[in-house]
This record gives structure tokens, C-alpha cells and sequence, in this order.
């Protein structure tokens, strides 16, 4: 048999081999159990996953033994063989093999569909490929995770047991990827949010986070950073109501294509929405006078708060919440404005992401299933969207469907210290919601004309991006956004008079200042200072109460020595000026 090349770093290659890695699971877990019932078993970004029914309960001790059996099974060196049957053919086949769900599945596909097999040694299963040569073309292969899903993701249905497992060329670079596994549960931000005090997430409202006083440092910080941006690029803010009526997310499409993520409530007798997007009320601002073509385009921000329903599930900390600020906007405009817009936005973007030290690329997202308009109108809106992002030069690729209901969009993918990638920027071009909702403009006809418009977020959500920040910083911010930016230590209590002349000064010139003057070790208090992340530790004993000076160690780069008070904080005012990282 040919030696296979495996070309990781290409997609489809990396695809067809977690997919193989998928089907030596399932022919382990048959063989060490027989009465295993096989649903689906796809490969997925950085893994593989099978789900099963089966009675036993397989434990975290259970995946060891599966692990055993799935390395003879590499080391078999089966080769893999497709094979077709009819549609009556395929069904008896899985039947007589007891494979309920793959009798589903298949009863499931289009009449025309070919029905495909893969076999491996005594094991088949029903699936539409591709896979490698044969199973000893894996090599290094890693079971993470046991956890409940149900059947085709339906509640009605019965639940299965979810392996989980990732595979690659070589034992290396599996340990390199548990590696950066383990340094993210380090950097968890749920974990060191709570070591930072910035946030919490109550019994009483689950999705639903409550920032503390250090969050609120940064969330400010943020949110200050973000409208002097938007400011000098001539943007102005606005602040639109939470709650509109029903009407309007019928005109904005919002209620037949989003109902299901919203909240409810009723008021008089009528019922009401709690907004899950900010752009009906923007398009309400809009529309409240008549625009001259003179006077496009029209640059709204808004820091609105949303809501939306999200399943028990799938929350995460501030990853996935059910309310968050959107740092929205909403650009009104003429079609040939259309790629100058795009590329400011662009722009500002860069700029935005840069100062995070957060590289990023872009995707199209096109036409989904469930959009509003006609294809034209699409076609209209996906080419305006190609001119502009090819206009600047910037590579991007296409994510076919995953568009808006209401328009294609170009997504940011930012990637931070380890290498994950975050979908945070958003820039939609929108031709449906101004038809919707009949805003015009006057031309230079003197006639009425429909503009374009734009939505689009920098962070995406304030908290989904802070909780980003947390762990791409590792909890260790840049000056300018740390809650606490220098911590006084004192070693004995004779100090505190000094060290709160100190704290007076830091204050003055505009720093933030805690000051611990509580008579314990000065070891005790230096480990407390760290592990909260403080960015600058400042010990003060006789010494530098004596000379004017604070024994400084930075939460970054360790030890700084004795410095004089003066030049310390004329430092850390330049750190903050030019929001070093």
C-alpha cells in the first residue's frame, strides 16, 4: 500500500483525517461493546466526536481502555474501501446490524442520493467520506471528553453519549496542542475573573453577568477607548430604547426570522419585544426627519444592550451570555459610497485590533437559507461587499451562507496568544431593513430615493470581548486598562504614613492606587498582589520610606529594583499615554 502524505495544514486533508479518526473510535467502542447503537461521528475544528446509545455509562476510566483498542487498530493498518448499495440494500444492511440511527439517516436522504459505505478490517459504517488510505495513516490520537447530546440536537429526542477525541500526524504535535490546552484552562477567563474580582454570575440569573468594581475598570476603559474612535471618524451616538413593540420587529424581520432568540412582555395590553439588535431603533432615528443626499452618509454608535435567548447549555462565562452591550453602529448611505464606507470601516478595525496586539483574518459570509429579498438584491449587496474588501487589498475568504437574514457581511476572526480565533467584527451591508421600514432620502432629482445601509461591531459584545482580552492577556493587561495599576505593600505598620503619601501622589496623577497596609507578611501580601494580577507591586519598607523611593516588580517583567517615587510615576503615565502593551 502507497505511504498516504498528509498535508495538515490543509483543510480538507485535516478533515478526512480526524474523520478517519472518528470511525477507528466507533469500531473500538464496538468491539468493547457490541450492543453499542452508532449515531453520527464527524470530524470538528481541532477534533473528531462520536455519539452513541449505549446503557453503560462510559467514564473517564473507560476512555483509557478505548484508547488501547483504537492504537491495535492503527497498528492493523486496515486499509479503508468504499463501497455503494441501493436505498433498499443500504437500509437492510444497517437493520440487520441493529444501526437505528443510520436507518434513519438514510431513510432521511434525497431519492437520487448515493448511499455510501466505508469499511475498515471487520468494522463498516454507513458515510459520505472522504477518509485516508487506510486506518495506520493515524498516528497520534487523544480522547478528551465524555458529554451528553442529543439525538440530530433535538430535546424530544434520546440522549446520547458524546465522545470526544482530537488526532494528529505525529505524538509531538498532540503534545504541543494538550499544551496549549492546559494553558487555556490556565488562562480561563471565568478563573481569573474570579482571582481579579471582575465579574460574577448568580444562581438568580444564569446568562446574566454582574460586573464588579474592577470589571467596570476595564468595561469603562473600553467603552472610553471606543467612542473617542468612533468620534474622530465622524461618527455620532445615539442611545435607542430597550423595549419596542411587536409591530416593529415584524417590519424589521426580526419576528419571522428571529423569534425564537427573543424575550417578551406586555404592556397595556400590547405586546412588546426586549430588543436582541440595535438597528430597528437606529432606523426609528433615522427616519425621524428627511435626509438631503447632501447629507449622507449618516454614522450612528451606539453601546446598546441586548438580549437574547440562549439554551442553559451553551453559556460560558462572558463568551456566551443572554445580555451584553454591542458596541453597534449603523452607517446610512448612497450605493456609490458603498466601498469608501466599507473601507473606513475596515480601517478602523485594523486600527482597533492592533492596539490589542490581535492578528486577524476576514470571512464573506453569503446568502443563508433563511434570508429576506430576492437574489438580485443579494447578488447586488455580495458584489458591493467583494469591490470594497478588494479595493484595500486585504485577503479574505468566502463562508457560503452563514450571511445575515438581512444581508451578506464580512466577519473578523481575531486570533489571540494561543492561536485561537475569535469572531468579533462584523460589517453587514443591509438592502432589505431600509425597504422595510421606508426610509428615504431626497436625491439631486428632488425625488426620494432608498439609501444603503451598514451594520457593524468592532468587539462584537463589551463582555464577550473582555472575557477575549482576560485570557489573551492572560489577565495581565496593558497599563491603560488594568483595574489596579500599582499596589503599595507595606513590610511593617510604622510605613503606612509614607505609603499613603505615596498612594496621595499616585492618586494626583491620575493612577490607579491600592494601598495594603494590614499587618501580615510581606510574602503573604506579595502572593495575593499576584495572583490578582496588580500591575506594578510596590514594597515599602524603612528603607524606601527613607530615600523617597518604592522597590518596584512589575506582573509582566518581575523585579524593576528601587526606584525614585517621581520617575515611577512619570513611567507609568507614558505606559498609559501611548497604551503600550
Amino acid at each position: 500500500m502507497a505511504k498516504q502524505t498528509i498535508d495538515f495544514n490543509d483543510k480538507d486533508v485535516r478533515d478526512s483525517y480526524r474523520h478517519t479518526s472518528s470511525h477507528i473510535l466507533a469500531q473500538a467502542i464496538k468491539r468493547i461493546w457490541p450492543e453499542a447503537k452508532l449515531a453520527i461521528g464527524p470530524s470538528i475544528d481541532n477534533g473528531f466526536y462520536y455519539d452513541i446509545d449505549l446503557d453503560y455509562k462510559i467514564t473517564d476510566q473507560d476512555l483509557l481502555k478505548i484508547q488501547k483498542e483504537m492504537k491495535k487498530i492503527q497498528q492493523a493498518n486496515y486499509p479503508i474501501e468504499r463501497f455503494e448499495l441501493p436505498r433498499e440494500e443500504a437500509i437492510k444492511f444497517c437493520a440487520e446490524r441493529g444501526e437505528d440511527y443510520k436507518v434513519e439517516l438514510i431513510n432521511d436522504l434525497p431519492e437520487d442520493a448515493v448511499i455510501s459505505f466505508y469499511k475498515q478490517g471487520e468494522f463498516t459504517d454507513l458515510c459520505a467520506g472522504p477518509h485516508v488510505a487506510s486506518t495506520g495513516v493515524v498516528k497520534a490520537i487523544k480522547l478528551t471528553s465524555i458529554a451528553g447530546a442529543y439525538w440530530r440536537g433535538d430535546s424530544s429526542r434520546k440522549m446520547l453519549q458524546r465522545i470526544y477525541g482530537t488526532s494528529f500526524p505525529s505524538q509531538e504535535e498532540l503534545q504541543a496542542y494538550l499544551d496549549r490546552i492546559e494553558e487555556a484552562k490556565r488562562r480561563d477567563h471565568r478563573k481569573i475573573g474570579k482571582e481579579m474580582d471582575l465579574f460574577m454570575i448568580a444562581d438568580e440569573g444564569p446568562g446574566f453577568p454582574f460586573f464588579l468594581p474592577n470589571g467596570m475598570i476595564i468595561r469603562n476603559e473600553l467603552e472610553k477607548f471606543w467612542k473617542e474612535e468612533h468620534y474622530k471618524r465622524g461618527y455620532e451616538e445615539i442611545r435607542t430604547p430597550l423595549i419596542l413593540n411587536e409591530q416593529l420587529w415584524r417590519t424589521s424581520g426580526h419576528w419571522d426570522h428571529y423569534k425564537e432568540n427573543m424575550y417578551f412582555t406586555q404592556i397595556d395590553d400590547e405586546d412588546y419585544a426586549i430588543k436582541p439588535m440595535n438597528c430597528p431603533g437606529s432606523i426609528l432615528a433615522f427616519k425621524r426627519k428627511m435626509w438631503s443626499y447632501k447629507e449622507l452618509p449618516v454614522r450612528y454608535a451606539e453601546l446598546g444592550q441586548c438580549h437574547r435567548h440562549e439554551l442553559s447549555g451553551a453559556l460560558h462565562g462572558l463568551m456566551r451570555v443572554r445580555t451584553f452591550v454591542q458596541d453597534d453602529a449603523h452607517i446610512f448611505m448612497l450605493l456609490e459610497q458603498t466601498r469608501e464606507e466599507v473601507t473606513k470601516v475596515i480601517q478602523l478595525y485594523d486600527d482597533i485590533y492592533k492596539m490589542f496586539n490581535l492578528p486577524y483574518h476576514i470571512e464573506l459570509s453569503t446568502r443563508p437559507e433563511n434570508s429576506m429579498g430576492t437574489e438580485e438584491e443579494w447578488n447586488t449587496a455580495e458584489a458591493a461587499l467583494k469591490d470594497a474588501i478588494e479595493s484595500v487589498g486585504v485577503p479574505y475568504v468566502i463562508n457560503e451562507g452563514d450571511g445575515a437574514f438581512y444581508g451578506p457581511k464580512l466577519d473578523f476572526h481575531l486570533e489571540d496568544t494561543l492561536g485561537r480565533t475569535w469572531q468579533c467584527g462584523t460589517i453587514q451591508l443591509d438592502l432589505q431593513m431600509p425597504q422595510n421600514f421606508d426610509i428615504t432620502y431626497v436625491g439631486p432629482d428632488g425625488e426620494k430615493h432608498r439609501p444603503l445601509m451598514i451594520h457593524r461591531a468592532a468587539f462584537g459584545s463589551v463582555e464577550r470581548f473582555i472575557g477575549i482580552l482576560v485570557e489573551h492577556f492572560a489577565g495581565k493587561f496593558p497599563l491603560w486598562l488594568a483595574p489596579v495599576q500599582v499596589k503599595l505593600l507595606t513590610v511593617t505598620e510604622k510605613n503606612a504614613d509614607y505609603a499613603q503619601a505615596v498612594a496621595d501622589k499616585c492618586r494626583e496623577a491620575g493612577l490607579r492606587v491600592k494601598l495594603d497596609i494590614r499587618n501580615e507578611k510581606i510574602g503573604y501580601k506579595i502572593r495575593e498582589s499576584r495572583n490578582a494580577r496588580d500591575s506594578y507591586i510596590c514594597v515599602i519598607g524603612d528603607k524606601e520610606a527613607e530615600d523617597n523611593t518604592l522597590s518596584v516588580r512589575s506582573i509582566k517583567t518581575g523585579d524593576l529594583g528601587s526606584i525614585d517615587v517621581d520617575e515611577f510615576i512619570s513611567r507609568l503615565q507614558e505606559e498609559i499615554r501611548t497604551k503600550a502593551i
